[in-house]
């Protein structure tokens, strides 16, 4: 599916009152409106509360005319009763509203989550590189909104320069391109809190090249380093070479793991229609483009996986490497350890875990748990990452 990604790629509320109470009081009609007016003045700004005394006894008034309800209408109890009366479903009304607008208020700061952002990810559900990135984003508990990208038109993403997923923005306006660049300047962010979002990412500049075959590539200095002061890498990292450890193995998930799952959904023809049937159903195709993803781009796949597999030099039997693959990783974590990064994930866990998760209910996944020791460490992360454990941390 990496190739197939790779392929397809190439309130803060404020309300009046006042305002309110204005609102649900010129609703109560003419008569109400006329009782109300008469029974309580609206105050103008700067009145101050005053107390006033009439032969009706002890009573309080806005502004100058407090006595004028009772010249009016006397002091009948029947029309201060129903004078009452509507005063009190006007109070309920504005009550309600001003409710309802702040658990709206409430609910859009919820968004944000715990780091303060409002983020929202455009995507391929099926790419390895999204996953990784959604993988991270859940462990955190950092809320965010998907924007399934159309991998044909990518109309979802024409606003950018940047034509890959995962592109992340962050409170519309700071764009976050290139997974591990997303994983490692949010957690940068999350970790130190003393710059904002854009001064973290100048610490991952842009480089523009061109690759043997003459095509421009955008690559991203220091992508796997957290941007740490020596304090807070040691709070982080207090094993030692436990930093340079998680940085080799998430650039193994990028360089080596992620290119063994394209040759393995995509090993048999009836495996590769099966992987588009998934890729159709979960992702943003339309009747036509849908029908034509799943037969001709699971003819395709086919195709490309066999040429894959002699780019990477894989064997014959591509599940043969997967598996190796997955128990060096198994091994690299040893029996002493729950995770590489101990009691908890660290981000090389959620970077294997990112990519390894895109072929969940296809026969490479079912293959692997089986002939793998891998099932017990993924099963601990999958908790992990519904738990949202980084979020206690």
């Amino acid at each position: 599916m990496a190739a197939s990604c790779r392929a397809l790629c190439n309130v803060r509320s404020y309300f009046n009152p006042q305002g309110l109470v204005r609102s649900h009081y010129a609703s109560l009609g003419p008569v109400g409106v006329r009782i109300l007016d008469l029974q309580t003045h609206r105050p103008s700004r700067g009145t101050p509360l005053r107390n006033t005394t009439s032969q009706g006894g002890y009573r309080r008034s806005y502004g100058t005319g407090g006595g004028s309800g009772s010249h009016v209408f006397g002091s009948g109890a029947r029309v201060r009763v129903v004078g009452c009366a509507i005063l009190l479903g006007a109070g309920l009304g504005t009550y309600q509203t001003i409710k309802n607008s702040v658990q709206q208020h409430l609910a859009a700061e919820d968004t944000k989550g715990p780091g303060g952002l409002k983020l929202t990810l455009y995507q391929y559900k099926t790419c390895p590189f999204c996953s990784k990135v959604r993988a991270f984003l859940d462990y955190q508990g950092l809320p965010y909104e998907v924007v399934e990208v159309n991998p044909v038109m990518r109309k979802e993403i024409k606003w950018s320069t940047y034509r890959k997923v995962p592109i992340l923005m962050v409170d519309g306006d700071v764009q976050l391109n290139d997974s591990s660049v997303i994983i490692s300047s949010l957690k940068t962010y999350l970790v130190t809190k003393k710059n904002s979002l854009s001064e973290v990412l100048g610490f991952y500049p842009e480089m523009r090249s061109l690759n043997d075959s003459g095509k421009e590539v955008t690559e991203y200095n220091n992508k796997y380093w957290l941007m740490l002061s020596q304090e807070e890498t040691q709070v982080l990292y207090p094993q030692k070479e436990a930093q340079r450890e998680e940085m080799k193995w998430r650039q193994w998930a990028d360089d080596w793991l992620v290119h063994l799952i394209s040759p393995n959904v995509y090993r048999t023809p009836s495996e590769a229609l099966a992987s588009f049937d998934y890729i159709v159903r979960e992702g943003k195709f339309g009747t036509f483009e849908g029908f034509f993803a799943k037969y001709v781009g699971a003819t395709a796949m086919f195709l490309i996986s066999k040429r894959l597999k002699n780019k990477y030099n894989l064997q014959d039997d591509v599940r043969q490497d997967l598996y190796k693959a997955v128990n060096d990783w198994v091994a690299a974590i040893g029996k002493k350890r729950k995770f590489m990064g101990g009691e908890q994930p660290n981000l090389a866990d959620l970077a294997v875990f990112g990519v390894l998760r895109v072929m969940e209910g296809l026969q490479a996944f079912e293959d692997l748990m089986e002939n793998t020791k891998v099932k017990r460490w993924y099963q601990r992360m999958e908790t992990a990452k519904l738990n949202h454990q980084g979020l206690q941390l």
